[in-house]
């Protein structure tokens, strides 16, 4: 087995620094503000930067820049603790739909070289930034490994910032530790098959585990590389660890502890109506898009499935528009929750059209439903008839968050009821389906 591991490191404050220096497509100006959804465009801070919330909250970090990891500032600590590490700091709030958006784009990309994608698009997962592809059997489409991970790497440059730092072996340890001491931008760390235990035998054993304990029994007994835990008979091994002994020496002698597991893609529904003659005002659009939204809601129906997630793209009529408007709008929404309700899909996405009216003529209409799944059932009480009050109340700040602003509409959630301080016994949430995307020209 052949398993190429592309790894960009501190991914998450690569994509928060290219939303924040991006130009603004729905007219905020720059000035970088932190929103309940994430940074706004502008220009990137100076100084130590820390990416997870602000301070006061009770969130941990999840990245930061090299001048705050060099005051103690690291991944997992509460944002309390980088703060007081780190006053000076600017602290960034995450944006985990985007980032999420951004990392599931780049699987697509990847599922056209190879059927074989697993990576996590929870930017709070320590494995963010890490994509392992199922290689083998590759080389009679895209040629040698060394060009397959270049057609990957070129493919990728629009979706993800930078360029991966990759590595190909025949187990996922190896595979992972040849991504992470590879250079950026240079050719992969190719380990021969079968030689992943002479290419690991140099490495320090702690990388072996994340267990600070069995890192420091490690050194204790004097196993400070690899090869010296590979030597050792596996039943040692296993007396002084236990457990966790066995995949210390598994992995120490190039054997697959963990089963890959390829992640399964989300599926899409699409459909477009072509408007002949082109349409002017927001009705003749409304009258499209229930077409639209009930035709995939039906087929959503049928299936037992909900989406979470709506892009309506409107091509424009250029022959009597204005000069520079664009060809098109694309517009992007997520649900408050998974739903095949035509009737909702289609309120949320004419709302969407409402802050932003086409500027020409419309000649297409194109809806296409993501994040399909299998719909989830609700157990409701037998006498509590307002059980479902939360999820319509939901829908409803969604829509009121594209009127007015996503950072203007939220909603509290209880943390601790019995907090001694007032203040901590709540916190605001932002509300969800308003991070959402404006509308921008089609190329």
């Amino acid at each position: 087995m052949r398993l190429l591991y592309l790894l960009w490191p501190h991914l998450p404050l690569r994509l928060a620094r290219a939303r924040m220096e991006a130009p603004s497509i729905t007219g905020t100006p720059p000035g970088g503000r932190t929103s309940p959804d994430g940074p706004t465009s502008g220009s990137w801070p100076h100084g130590p930067i820390v990416l997870g919330g602000q301070p006061w909250t009770d969130g941990t970090v999840v990245d930061a820049d090299p001048l705050a990891r060099a005051l103690g500032v690291r991944r997992g600590i509460p944002l309390g603790t980088a703060h007081r590490l780190a006053p000076e700091a600017t602290f960034l709030d995450l944006a985990p739909d985007a980032d999420r958006d951004a990392l599931e784009a780049a699987c697509e990309r990847l599922a056209a070289f190879s059927p074989g994608i697993a990576a996590s698009s929870d930017v709070r997962d320590p494995s963010f930034g890490r994509i392992a592809v199922h290689a083998d059997g590759l080389m009679r489409l895209w040629g040698v490994e060394e060009r397959l991970v270049a057609r990957m790497t070129e493919a990728l440059v629009s979706v993800l910032p930078g360029s991966p730092r990759a590595g190909i072996a025949g187990t996922g340890f190896a595979a992972g530790v040849a991504a992470a001491h590879a250079r950026e931008g240079a050719p992969p760390v190719l380990v021969p098959p079968g030689d992943d235990e002479r290419f690991l035998a140099p490495y320090p054993a702690r990388l072996l585990t994340r267990d600070p304990d069995i890192r420091a029994r490690l050194a204790r007994f004097g196993l400070r590389t690899i090869g010296s835990v590979a030597e050792l008979p596996r039943s040692a091994v296993i007396a002084r660890f236990g457990d966790e002994g066995a995949r210390l020496h598994a992995r120490a002698s190039g054997e697959e502890t963990e089963r890959f597991r390829p992640r399964r893609a989300s599926e899409r529904m699409a459909l477009g109506l072509p408007l002949d003659p082109p349409a002017e005002g927001l009705e003749a659009l409304r009258f499209v898009l229930h077409r639209l939204a009930t035709a995939l809601g039906d087929q959503l129906a049928a299936r037992g499935q909900a989406a979470g997630l709506a892009r309506l793209v409107v091509t424009h009529d250029l022959a009597f528009a204005r000069r520079g408007t664009p060809a098109g709008l694309r517009l992007e929404q997520r649900f408050p929750e998974p739903t095949a309700d035509p009737q909702a899909i289609e309120r949320l996405l004419f709302a969407r059209l409402e802050q932003a009216p086409p500027p020409a003529a419309v000649v297409r209409l194109e809806l296409e439903l993501g994040l399909v799944d299998a719909a989830q059932g609700q157990q409701l009480p037998l006498f509590t008839p307002q059980a479902a009050h939360d999820a319509r109340l939901a829908w409803q700040l969604a829509r009121l968050a594209i009127a007015f602003g996503a950072d203007r509409v939220h909603r509290v959630e209880i943390v601790d009821p019995e907090a001694s301080l007032a203040e901590a016994r709540w916190r605001w949430r932002p509300v969800a389906g308003a991070a959402v995307t404006g509308g921008e020209g089609r190329r």
